[in-house]
């Protein structure tokens, strides 16, 4: 089993950043791929960004593109989201996921229900 735990949310003005973590323990040689997605109030979970362990391959969603930055750092376990130029838009619950599945399609990453361990999630509110 992996467990992942997010921290960094918080409020902020639209225009700010913020930096998201989140730290794999448990199986964490097991992961290949990890990503982040979000849910608004209301609305289905979204796709934000996917990378593989190796960060050879890293994948966005059109909305987050140019403004979102994945990163992560493999001797700690641990991925990071840093969030420049937010937008009301952006305001959601963000969760961290991990897939220990190989795939050779960047849609498949994209997909939460391939994703098979979940943090509890950190809300970002961006106001205007």
């Amino acid at each position: 089993q992996v467990q992942l735990v997010e921290s960094g949310g918080g409020l902020v003005q639209a225009g700010g950043s913020l930096r998201l973590s989140c730290a794999a323990s448990g199986r964490t040689f097991s992961i290949y791929a990890m990503g982040w997605f979000r849910q608004a109030p209301g609305k289905e979970r979204e796709f934000v960004v996917a990378t593989t362990k190796s960060g050879g391959r890293t994948y966005y969603a059109d909305s987050v593109k140019g403004r979102f930055t994945i990163s992560r750092d493999n001797a700690k376990n641990t991925v990071y989201l840093q969030m420049n130029s937010l937008k009301p838009e952006d305001t959601a619950i963000y969760y961290c996921a991990a897939d220990p599945t190989y795939s050779s399609s960047g849609d498949y990453y994209t997909q939460a229900e391939h994703f098979g361990s979940w943090g509890q999630g950190t809300q970002v509110t961006v106001s205007s």
